[in-house]
């Protein structure tokens, strides 16, 4: 997910040139380990798949190796994403600021991450020496090799930053931050016992007030979660910071999140091959003829590409260009074009595979079998909420001179189609069925993508491969180093009592499980506008379901709810951020596109009172 000219970032997909990055030259070996790193990881998943089901003999020590490959991809893709500004973060704010104030602030910011980064190394160090006396079962290897990977990521995420702040800032700017950053910290060290008798009252303070300061500066969220907790850690308990990293380690490491940078891949594959848009252009001979037929296009495109990229970004990205011209020739309005863009790829989020159903699986300890099933029948609900809006606005809609095409030509549109289609297919089932584990199912996908792209698509040539292996260790460390420190500051939030409070009195609300429904709706549409759904997710989650198990939700039915949620709030302006994406991709001034939006907005939203009020939406299936 990218960086847009209107001031939203997320994971990226457009990177700066090699020439305009602060540390490409230190980082060309760093990405070409990451890449290999990384072909490493499918290549132990596949073969462990391979001798589980096809030799019936496991290989006992690829778990633990893939574990050591995935926490160094990791952190060099977190360098990666540092080099080519490629982390997600808020700019809404900062390009409010005028050019001046605009520079300082993105100087104090880096100031902040690099002195975030600087104190937390010692610890990081402690970290890996501890784990040094610790001998893997398997590999029968100390663990400190695996843990070094925190330690030597945060050291080059320093030297990129002080690279970055050599090339770009003023030096006065420079000097003014450290010396405002050594001030805060003095401040809050002087203040340290007064803090110490607000007890709850710091949560306020640090873990929201410190973060929601630094996400307005435009720091990025997996440091405006680091900075918060570090702070409120170092000036409020007496806990050793070793704890916060092993914290992180924990939010970045669990097995299940190894189908995060597979996925990602995926998604890669079918951008390069055009895979995607062989389904656009199979749906378009179905149904391009009919009045309204070119959304549904759209949005079943959506539907069925999201079931092999599982990545928001990719989805539109192939979409758009395929049909929007001749949206633009029926007398659709760019920005109804944009508004159902961007609904319609958040519709789609819970169509298997979905980075977001797999990260709350893993954190939440919600079969992702399930989730899979589930989200499938889910974003069945949204499709048809609004297809039927589309429907409406395309009264009038210009068909004249629209033939239906033959059967011979969608006959032919379909056998080319026909391989993409069926990979979605295949992932639901072997997930849904338990089969394979979405691990699995992810490697095996990516090497039938590459391998069908190769012969019936076009090909990937060899260049284009090593940039799509360094694209996805950086989106990969993107996502893994927001787990990470969101995960700290989830633990952080949980040791405070915090979490026992807030289940008595959402326990106290009148109306019951609904009523409790609604105030998570409410709540994670909000976290879905400011900090998209993974680091809602790992903050919440914890915390969120043991209320709703003790109200009689079922986890599947909340799970469903609370991301449909999210999604609604990631696309919902002036904030959301895949709005702005969506405009970036169909290349419509956000101002324009922001009043169309809100009728589908509202579609969205009916859809989730709907499946939120009725469970059997979400368990029909399972």
């Amino acid at each position: 997910m990218t960086t847009t000219t209107e001031g939203v970032s997320e994971f990226a997909v457009l990177a700066e040139t090699m020439e305009a990055r602060p540390g490409s030259r230190l980082m060309r070996p760093v990405e070409a380990l990451s890449a290999v790193l990384l072909v490493a990881i499918i290549a132990m998943l596949l073969s462990g798949v391979a001798f589980r089901y096809g030799l019936s003999r496991p290989i006992v020590w690829i778990d633990e190796a893939a574990s050591i490959a995935f926490l160094w991809l990791a952190m060099l893709g977190s360098a990666i994403a540092i080099d080519r500004c490629e982390h997600l973060r808020l700019t809404i704010l900062l390009n409010a600021l005028g050019e001046r104030a605009r520079q300082f602030t993105e100087t104090l910011g880096m100031v902040a991450i690099m002195s975030f980064l600087l104190v937390l190394l010692p610890a990081a160090y402690t970290y890996a020496a501890g784990e040094m006396d610790i001998t893997s079962s398997a590999l029968n290897i100390p663990a400190g090799y695996r843990a070094a990977a925190i330690a030597v990521g945060m050291v080059l995420m320093v030297l990129l930053a002080v690279a970055q702040l050599l090339r770009t800032a003023k030096p006065l700017d420079v000097v003014v931050s450290v010396a405002f950053v050594l001030a805060v910290a003095l401040v809050l060290w002087l203040l340290t016992p007064a803090l110490s008798a607000f007890g709850n009252g710091n949560i306020l303070i640090f873990l929201v007030g410190g973060a929601a300061v630094c996400l307005a500066m435009g720091v990025p969220i997996a440091f405006c979660f680091g900075i918060a907790t570090l702070l409120f850690l170092a000036f409020t308990t007496s806990m050793p910071l070793v704890v916060m990293i092993g914290r992180m380690d924990e939010g970045m490491s669990s097995l299940i999140l190894l189908s995060v940078p597979v996925f990602v891949l995926l998604g890669c594959i079918l951008d390069a091959t055009g895979m995607g848009k062989a389904i656009v252009d199979f749906l378009a001979s179905m149904l391009g003829h009919v009045k309204a037929g070119m959304s549904y296009v759209l949005l079943g495109s959506l539907f069925l590409v999201s079931g092999i990229s599982g990545s928001k970004v990719s989805d539109m990205a192939t979409v758009a260009p395929a049909l929007f011209p001749e949206m633009k020739r029926r007398g659709h309005k760019p920005k109804e074009m944009i508004a159902l863009l961007a609904t319609g790829a958040a519709m789609a989020d819970t169509v298997p595979p979905s980075i977001v159903l797999i990260v709350l699986g893993s954190v939440a300890g919600v079969s992702i079998a399930a989730l899979f099933t589930s989200g499938f029948a889910i974003a069945l609900v949204l499709l048809v909420a609004l297809a039927a809006l589309a429907r409406i606005k395309a009264a009038r809609e210009n068909v004249d001179g629209v033939v239906r095409p033959s059967l011979k030509r969608i006959g032919g549109t379909a056998l080319i189609a026909a391989p993409a289609l069926v990979l979605p297919f295949i992932i639901r089932s072997a997930v849904a069925s338990g089969a394979a584990t979405a691990t699995e199912v992810s490697t095996i996908a990516v090497v039938y993508a590459f391998i069908i792209g190769t012969v019936l698509y076009g090909g990937i040539g060899m260049r284009r491969t090593y940039r799509m292996l360094v694209e996805t260790a950086a989106m990969s460390g993107a996502i893994l180093l927001i787990l990470g420190t969101a995960a700290a500051m989830a633990w952080a939030l949980t040791q405070t009592g915090f979490a026992f409070e807030l289940t008595d009195m959402m326990s106290g609300l009148p109306g019951g499980w609904f009523t409790f429904m609604l105030v998570s709706i409410a709540l994670f549409m909000l976290l879905g506008c400011v900090l998209e759904g993974l680091p809602a997710i790992v903050l919440l989650a914890p915390i969120m379901f043991p209320i709703a198990r003790a109200m009689g939700i079922h986890d599947v039915h909340y799970s469903m709810v609370i991301v449909t949620a999210m999604n609604v709030g990631l696309m919902a302006p002036p904030i959301g951020i895949g709005f702005y994406i969506a405009c970036k991709i169909g290349n419509v001034s956000p101002d324009e596109a922001m009043g169309a939006i809100w009728p589908y907005i509202g579609a969205m939203v009916l859809g989730l009172l709907l499946i939120a009020a009725v469970p059997w939406f979400s368990l029909a299936l399972l």
